[in-house]
């Protein structure tokens, strides 16, 4: 039994419960919440660069992915918008499938040369062309119908949970698709590569309206646990808070808070179950000679670029799935606030300071720079607000500083960062 690494652990806990005593038993859950959230999509990109050194920076695009599926999967259906264009925008679909589909086979049944590429060309141009004078038309009878609140064909109506798993499956398709692409390439160039697919998919999300509505936001997307209000109504909620010496409205707040932690522990545990079997699996041991050495595992016979993308996959699955507990945690998709910061920067740190190839410092490297990110700036203003007491209100010193202490976080985790690759570079929780 370790005692260090549990003893990190229970420091990270401590902390959660002095912010408890300190601010709110709210805002301490709801922090715990995110901290879960975040310690499964640093596991996601420990799956990729602590097992195998796959340099992926395109964090935020998967996460933004089960964002999506919360959406597709368990917004009610818009049936005007279906109505209006819903069979152009599947038959526009179909097109694109069946030309792709075509140009494959073109490319692999005629010998190599002009007349193969010329046919192809043919085809794609052809397919493009036909796709889009059914797409458009589609698309922009979906979008007038009651734009200021829909607009789009909405979802399936089916349970929200089903979705974290679809957001999964969301991702880790993507994944194929830019795996079979840019795995080849060398780690620099698959930072590149993965950074701007990232910057596509969210680009998409926000200008295609007709299926997530784009910048005006998907509001009211259902959730797992009861509403506040549902509680409150409740006879037996009310005589619960009562016996406990709370107030009902302050009791339903912290019941669903309790309710989400209860849930994305599940989550958690599971994965992290998960990760740690087949870390410690043939295929885990096979996964980390080819990290340490390409070259020596290639000559014992093993594909080098298939297990890549196994892992890619792997580890992408893992962050739609935290995209789309995000997601129904905050009850809304907002594409505008996925950035490369949050979503991409901020994961990596989690892993690099927690520890890479370690599923166990992952974990906690989620837990502790989440925990710093949110709690710094509070913890800077009054430690700014002690420090310059002395001043006069009016001093613009005094205002100057007040006024930065929103960098602290950004300070707080450059030192963090230099301070634990300084003296110690395999992060907390090293690799065995």
């Amino acid at each position: 039994m370790n005692y260090r690494n549990i003893a990190l652990f229970a420091v990270v806990f401590a902390l959660l419960v002095l912010v408890g005593f300190v601010q709110s038993w709210s805002v301490a859950l709801q922090l715990l919440n995110l901290c879960l959230i975040s310690a499964v999509m640093a596991l996601g990109v420990n799956i990729q660069w602590g097992y195998a050194g796959l340099f992926s920076v395109g964090t935020m695009g998967f996460i933004a992915l089960g964002g999506v599926a919360t959406v597709i999967t368990s917004m009610p259906p818009v049936r005007a918008a279906w109505a209006a264009g819903g069979a152009g925008v599947i038959a526009a679909f179909v097109i694109a499938i069946v030309t792709i589909a075509g140009a494959v086979q073109v490319w692999k049944r005629m010998k190599p040369g002009k007349a193969r590429s010329l046919t192809m060309i043919a085809i794609l141009v052809v397919g493009f062309f036909l796709y889009r004078s059914i797409f458009d038309p589609a698309v922009q009878a979906i979008e007038s119908i009651n734009a200021a609140s829909e607009g789009y064909l909405g979802g399936l109506g089916l349970p929200i949970l089903f979705s974290w798993v679809v957001g999964g499956l969301l991702a880790a398709g993507v994944a194929w698709v830019i795996g079979k692409i840019s795995l080849g390439l060398r780690s620099d160039y698959l930072a590149i590569a993965t950074l701007g697919i990232a910057e596509i998919i969210i680009y998409v999300i926000k200008n295609e309206d007709w299926l997530t509505r784009g910048v005006k936001n998907v509001n009211g997307i259902p959730r797992p646990v009861p509403y506040e209000v549902q509680l409150q109504a409740e006879p037996w909620f009310a005589s619960w808070a009562h016996f406990l010496g709370l107030d009902v409205v302050e009791a339903s707040s912290l019941y669903v808070k309790l309710a989400y932690a209860a849930l994305f522990t599940v989550v958690l545990v599971v994965i992290l179950w998960m990760s740690e079997k087949a870390l410690k699996s043939p295929w885990g041991r096979m996964m980390r000679a080819i990290r340490d050495n390409e070259e020596a595992a290639e000559a014992m016979g093993k594909d080098v670029t298939r297990r890549h993308l196994q892992v890619f996959i792997l580890g992408s699955a893992v962050l739609g799935i935290a995209g789309a507990m995000m997601t129904s945690l905050d009850g809304l998709l907002t594409p505008g606030t996925y950035n490369p910061l949050r979503f991409t920067f901020l994961i990596w740190v989690m892993v690099v300071v927690g520890g890479s190839g370690n599923n166990w410092g992952a974990v906690l490297g989620g837990f502790l720079i989440w925990f710093l990110w949110v709690e710094v700036e509070p913890i800077g203003k009054v430690t700014l607000a002690f420090l310059t007491s002395w001043m006069a209100d009016d001093s613009g010193l005094k205002q100057h500083l007040m006024n930065s202490a929103a960098y602290m976080r950004l300070l707080t985790m450059g030192v963090i960062l230099l301070l634990v690759l300084r003296f110690s570079p395999k992060g907390l929780i090293p690799e065995k």
